[in-house]
């Protein structure tokens, strides 16, 4: 039974006692035995609404134990999904805080690469140790030279030591920042096409440079190489600019970028794999060639050696006819009667033990 179910009940029996009430007002005395049925009626609605009461205090004492159950689980569990929201916030927030950490040493070390970019003899470092690091990675360590003096007393950035042809091929690395600064910062056609044309003088510069200073006929390959550290330079260069590539191939000069002078690097390992098997194949070629002469002196040796084995033999088989003839004449000697005088012996027989 609901709780407005009880209410009803309720309701209904005071309405009835009410009634009651007015009727025993209404009747007087002369209707004693009704109104004792009557009180009977009350006693027993009276007995009814008790237990009705007693009914209704333990429904409401169960619904509110099974709305307090309720109530306990529900905020169990609100506490849980805020607890795990509340933690997942916190792993988010450490997250975003390291993420924030990285950044800042980014862009400190932007700022400091930047500062680096700003210095010309810093930059020039800068692009060294680029170079030095793509060549270490790509080459053994007797196949160059970093800053290696030329005969002409010029100093190279690094020299990579080639068999002839080609022979020796010097790299140097040069960053022409500025003039690329001035191109990507242009807002106008004007200043773009003035920019490209002061990065094109620079570059071509370094060009001259290279060829009147590290290709040295006699000592150093018929080529060089100019390393630019920056792709993006590269690129413009190569797409924007291409009569100084042109330019460049006509001074044998060749431009490189970070990714182009590592498969460079890597032909240079093939050349320098290949001249050393050339080299083993000719040493390989002179030890089989002294190890054929070994077995020409061995081929006379034997045949030699079967002459004396011939000679033996011949010897032996002499050796044997000789010990044959004696034996022979041993066992004449034996079948010799000795006699008492020479002249008992005919002179046939003695002619025999001659021979």
């Amino acid at each position: 039974m609901t709780g407005s179910e009880m209410v009803l009940v309720v309701i209904t029996l005071g309405a009835v006692a009410l009634a009651g009430y007015l009727l025993l007002r209404r009747s007087g005395s002369h209707q004693d035995q009704e109104l004792a049925a009557l009180r009977g009626q009350l006693a027993q609605m009276a007995n009814q609404s008790g237990e009705l009461q007693r009914l209704i205090a333990d429904q409401m004492a169960q619904s509110e134990g099974r709305m307090s159950t309720r109530l306990e689980q529900s905020l169990r569990d609100q506490n849980e999904r805020t607890t795990k929201s509340l933690t997942g916030m916190a792993e988010k927030l450490a997250v975003i805080t390291e993420a924030n950490g990285h950044i800042a040493a980014l862009s400190g070390q932007v700022t400091q690469l930047q500062n680096i970019l700003s210095n010309k003899q810093a930059r020039g470092s800068f692009g060294e140790v680029q170079l030095e690091n793509l060549i270490r990675d790509a080459l053994p360590d007797n196949a160059f030279d970093f800053q290696a003096t030329l005969g002409n007393g010029r100093r190279v950035d690094c020299l990579l030591r080639l068999p002839n042809p080609p022979g020796p091929i010097c790299i140097d690395a040069k960053f022409p920042l500025e003039a690329y600064r001035r191109l990507t910062a242009a807002d106008n056609d004007a200043a773009r096409d003035t920019a490209r044309r002061g990065l094109e003088a620079d570059v071509k510069k370094h060009i001259q440079d290279i060829a009147a200073k590290y290709i040295i006929p006699g000592e150093t390959a018929e080529s060089a190489i100019l390393f630019l550290p920056s792709e993006s330079v590269y690129a413009e260069i190569n797409i924007q600019l291409p009569r100084l590539v042109a330019a460049s191939r006509k001074a044998r000069v060749y431009m490189a970028g970070p990714d182009n002078l590592m498969l460079i690097l890597h032909t240079v390992r093939a050349i320098l794999r290949d001249a050393r098997m050339h080299e083993a194949a000719g040493l390989i070629q002179a030890q089989v060639d002294m190890m054929m002469q070994d077995v020409g002196r061995l081929e006379d040796r034997v045949g030699k050696l079967a002459t004396h084995f011939a000679q033996a033999e011949k010897d032996i088989s002499d050796i044997q006819t000789s010990t044959r003839k004696i034996t022979s004449r041993g066992d004449k000697i034996a079948e010799i009667e000795v006699m008492d005088a020479e002249s008992a012996v005919p002179t046939s027989q003695r002619k025999d033990l001659l021979v």
